[in-house]
């Protein structure tokens, strides 16, 4: 997403989404080394798988934080498109993948790939969206 560093909203942004990160990284190698080698019991498997998808939420989180505390809305406008044709572009793909499961038997992608997907997307919306305000 195209945000200013040089704002404190940006600043402030680009702060949150790389501590958020950072924990998504430590958790789930945190998580694969622990399965790999204690094999933890049921209830506590439970709170490990949950816990890298925390810090995915809290990007979330500071990208609703940003669109509140930036002030130039062009930047917001163009933010919140690029998120908007991320999404589109995630649920096109995913859709698509789907009905390619179900009828031409395509190889099952787990559904801990629709985060990264969409952070495929952004980039390329963020890019696309700028252009047509050239």
């Amino acid at each position: 997403m195209k945000c200013t560093r040089n704002s404190s909203a940006g600043r402030r942004y680009t702060y949150r989404v790389l501590i958020a990160m950072a924990f998504y990284f430590v958790f789930l190698v945190a998580d694969v080394w622990i399965f790999r080698h204690y094999h933890p019991a049921a209830g506590l498997t439970w709170l490990l798988a949950i816990l890298p998808a925390l810090p995915i939420l809290g990007v979330l989180v500071a990208v609703g934080l940003y669109l509140a505390e930036v002030k130039d809305e062009f930047r917001r406008t163009i933010m919140v498109q690029s998120m908007l044709w991320s999404m589109g572009g995630t649920l096109a793909v995913t859709t698509v993948w789907g009905f390619l499961e179900s009828f031409a038997q395509a190889r099952h992608i787990e559904w801990i790939w629709v985060f990264p997907i969409f952070c495929v997307f952004v980039p390329i919306s963020s890019v696309v969206v700028g252009w047509k305000y050239r």
